[in-house]
């Protein structure tokens, strides 16, 4: 048992009020408890501004910090949108709100704004409570600081098991989270979600303490929370699944067609993408070129089950990108703003390539000497871009300005600089 688990296990016990063992620190490992009931019981769950309002004060009125986690419907609607929204704070229990019913929780975001947010994962569940007015000024992420901290699984379940012995259900984290109304077991499980949350952060904030890492943590967490919201994708059809087997530009515009077509359609119906027509439909379709609907209802993903108004429509996206002009196709490949492909270096520029196998070895080697994962301590794009165009003079100062500038932590700059000036500077790089 590490010193993380000993201590969590330990302030779990007494929240529980269970008496902690005879022999605090002792490594006998004991067989994972099963979590199988909120401590207060489900709560019902709030669906109208009264019940809201409440829950605000609540919230606002408690003390610490505040476990979040939200539920999406992804595979099965369109977009990230949050389906159910769960909170835990000391003094205020447990709150499940359904942003479908309470669509704007601004008031809520609000009243918890200088406290610090609990969440697992945090980058996943932010876009979609920043949709709902929930953004937080302060988080700490639990999963990232599970890999700082060099646990090798890092999902909830596994690091509420490693770390602080008990066993959450996982059965529903797939479900369709916009069913309403919601069934009790996956409530069960979403107030779960949020139940030992900040129990973990503390656990993991003092491992972290101990192995010299917290301050490295916090700057992470201060860059996930002041990071601005991601630009929208640049042609995100070019990311349909199997798009590897599409070389020719007039294939290429009937993906773009019928990834467009389908998303229109995805977005008016509420539905995810791949339900209305499947990835590999559209990259056979596209390999295919068919000239009339019967053509395209014998290929795999338009089956007997695909009516003919539905065939008809895909047919007129395979045409009009097949009437394109040639200036209008799309080229291969997307438009590159940084170093190409490592595998092009060889060729393209053999000292850029030994500088990057350099690189890349003296970044493993402190990662593993380090106990987390190597793109943790330093974005892998940013070693690229350092190695492909590095600074006319390699030394300690211009290589840190060169990370900082790519945006790399002042931690990361301080730890790597040193490994990153070796390799750049090694003889044969």
């Amino acid at each position: 048992m590490t010193d993380a688990q000993d201590t969590a296990a330990d302030s779990t016990r007494r929240s529980n009020g269970e008496t902690p063992p005879d022999e605090p620190g002792s490594s006998v490992t004991e067989a994972p408890t099963p979590l199988l009931e909120p401590r207060e019981g489900i709560p019902p769950v709030i669906a109208d501004e009264a019940a809201l309002a409440e829950a605000v004060a609540a919230f606002a009125a408690g003390s610490g910090p505040v476990a979040v986690d939200a539920e999406r419907a992804s595979g099965y609607r369109y977009g990230q949108r949050a389906y159910l929204v769960q909170l835990r704070r000391e003094g205020a229990g447990t709150a499940l709100i359904d942003p479908v019913a309470c669509p704007d929780l601004s008031a809520l975001g609000e009243a918890l704004s200088g406290v610090e947010w609990v969440l697992h994962a945090a980058t996943q569940d932010l876009p979609c409570l920043r949709e709902i007015g929930m953004v937080p000024t302060r988080l700490f992420d639990t999963e990232l600081a599970g890999r700082l901290a060099g646990f090798p699984r890092v999902g909830l379940g596994a690091m509420v098991e490693n770390v602080l012995g008990f066993v959450l259900e996982k059965g529903h984290s797939a479900v369709d989270w916009s069913t309403r109304p919601l069934p009790e077991p996956w409530l069960r499980y979403a107030a779960l979600d949020v139940e030992l949350l900040v129990d973990l952060r503390d656990a993991l904030e003092k491992e972290l303490e101990r192995q010299g890492k917290l301050e490295w943590a916090l700057q992470e967490f201060d860059a996930i929370a002041s990071a601005p919201p991601a630009e929208p994708r640049k042609e995100p059809w070019r990311r349909t699944s199997g798009m590897h087997k599409v070389r020719r530009r007039r294939q290429l515009a009937v993906v773009r067609e019928l990834w467009e077509t389908r998303d229109r359609i995805a977005q008016r119906r509420d539905v995810s993408p791949g339900k209305v027509l499947p990835d590999a439909a559209i990259v056979e379709a596209a390999l295919a070129l068919p000239g009339h609907v019967h053509a395209l209802a014998a290929l795999n993903g338009f089956g007997h089950r695909t009516g003919r108004r539905q065939l008809e429509q895909w047919q007129a996206a395979v045409d009009r990108a097949k009437a394109l002009p040639e200036a209008e196709l799309p080229q291969p490949g997307q438009p590159v703003t940084g170093p190409p492909p490592p595998r092009a270096w060889a060729d393209k520029d053999p000292s850029a390539a030994a500088r990057l196998s350099a690189a890349r070895a003296a970044v493993t080697s402190l990662a593993e000497r380090l106990s987390m994962p190597q793109e943790n301590l330093v974005s892998p794009d940013t070693v690229r871009r350092l190695c492909w165009q590095p600074p006319g003079v390699i030394d300690a100062a211009s290589v840190s300005a060169a990370l900082s500038g790519y945006g790399a932590r002042p931690w990361q700059v301080e730890l790597v600089t040193p490994v990153l000036v070796d390799a750049l500077t090694a003889k044969g790089a």
